[in-house]
C-alpha cells in the first residue's frame, strides 16, 4: 500500500461470501481512510494467509465472517478456530468487532430510546444469537424488553428458546467450553451458505415485534413475510434492504453507518476506529464512546414501509 495516498489502510478479511466485498473511503477529522473488505468463501487457510500478508502492511485488520470471542455474564469465550487464523500476525492490530458491540450497541439502544425513534417497554425482541451481543441484550433489558434468545435455535438446531440473561449465561457457561472448540462452520453460515435462505423456526420470529443481531442469521433463517417488524442489524446490502422491504419490514435500523451504500460489520468500524487512534490493541468501551461521538458516528435508521 505504499503507493495509496490515504492517512490508513483498514482491510477486513472475512469468512464471509466474496460477492458481499466492498470498499469505501472514510474521512474521520483530518484522517483520511480506505475501509475495504475481502471475503474468502470460508477458505480458513486463505483467510490466515491474507491476515498474514497485511500484517505489518495495513494499519488494522477487522476479522470477518466469524468471532474471535463471545461473552455472557462476565465470562469470555474463545473460538480456537479463529485464534488460529491471526496466531500469526504479530504487528498489525486484528479486531472481530466485540468490544465495539459491548459500546455502540449499548450506546445505540439507550439513544433509540431517549429520543424516542424505539420504545422498548413491554416490546417482545428476538435477539437472534445473545452470546454474540451480551451488551446489546442487557441494553434491551434495561430499557424494559421481553427477550427471547436463539442461541440453540440457530446455532444448534434445537427448539428451545432462552428467555433471560441469566439461563443465556447458564447455558453458555455449560456449552461455550466444548462449542467453541469446534469448527465455527457448524455453529454460523459461511461463504456461499450465506447467500443461502432456509427459514426456521419461523414463529419466533413472527410473535416478536423486534428482530435484533447478526444480519446472516436473520437472513439465512427468516421467513418469507416479517410485516411491521423491526430489525435490528449489521452489514446490510442494497440487496438485503429490499428483501427486508419486500418482507414488510418497517423499520431497518443498523448499528453502523451505512457507507457507499451498505452499512460494514463492526469489526470494519472497531478497525477504522483503533486506526484512527493510532493504537495497536482494543480499546476500552469508553475510548470507542468518545471516538464515536467525536467523529460523530452515527447508526443508520431508515423506514423501509411506513
Amino acid at each position: 500500500m505504499s503507493s495509496t495516498k490515504y492517512c490508513k489502510h483498514i482491510i477486513s478479511i472475512s469468512l464471509g461470501s466474496s460477492e458481499r466485498d466492498a470498499k469505501a473511503v472514510v474521512k474521520l477529522g483530518d484522517v483520511e481512510a480506505l475501509v475495504e473488505r475481502r471475503g474468502t468463501d470460508g477458505d480458513f487457510a486463505k483467510a490466515r494467509q491474507l491476515m498474514e500478508q497485511y500484517d505489518g502492511r495495513a494499519d488494522a485488520i477487522g476479522l470477518g465472517g466469524t468471532d474471535l470471542y463471545v461473552y455472557a455474564g462476565k465470562q469470555r469465550y474463545t473460538f480456537r478456530e479463529s485464534a488460529r487464523l491471526i496466531a500469526n500476525v504479530r504487528q498489525t492490530p486484528v479486531l472481530d468487532g466485540s468490544g465495539l458491540k459491548n459500546s455502540l450497541e449499548r450506546r445505540l439502544i439507550a439513544k433509540l430510546a431517549a429520543e424516542e425513534i424505539v420504545d422498548f417497554r413491554n416490546k417482545k425482541v428476538l435477539l437472534v444469537c445473545g452470546v454474540d451481543r451480551f451488551g446489546m441484550a442487557e441494553a434491551l433489558q434495561e430499557e424494559g424488553a421481553q427477550l427471547t434468545f436463539g442461541d440453540l435455535l440457530f446455532a444448534l438446531n434445537i427448539d428451545k428458546p432462552i428467555r433471560s440473561l441469566k439461563a443465556l449465561a447458564w447455558w453458555a457457561k455449560l456449552l461455550a467450553p466444548v462449542l467453541t472448540k469446534l469448527p465455527v462452520s457448524w455453529l454460523y453460515p459461511m461463504g456461499k451458505e450465506q447467500q443461502v435462505r432456509t427459514p426456521k423456526f419461523p414463529q419466533y420470529f413472527l410473535e416478536n415485534d423486534i428482530i435484533a443481531g447478526d444480519f446472516h442469521f436473520i437472513r439465512r433463517f427468516m421467513p418469507e413475510s416479517l410485516p411491521g417488524k423491526i430489525i435490528i442489524t449489521n452489514t446490510v446490502t442494497a440487496a438485503d434492504r429490499k428483501l427486508l422491504k419486500e418482507a414488510g419490514v418497517e423499520l431497518l435500523i443498523t448499528t453502523t453507518p451505512c457507507l457507499d451504500g451498505r452499512s460494514f460489520g463492526t469489526n470494519v468500524m472497531e478497525a477504522l476506529l483503533v486506526a484512527v487512534k493510532g493504537e495497536r490493541k482494543p480499546l476500552a468501551p469508553a475510548e470507542y464512546i468518545a471516538l464515536l461521538e467525536q467523529y460523530k458516528i452515527e447508526s443508520s435508521v431508515e423506514f423501509l414501509n411506513n
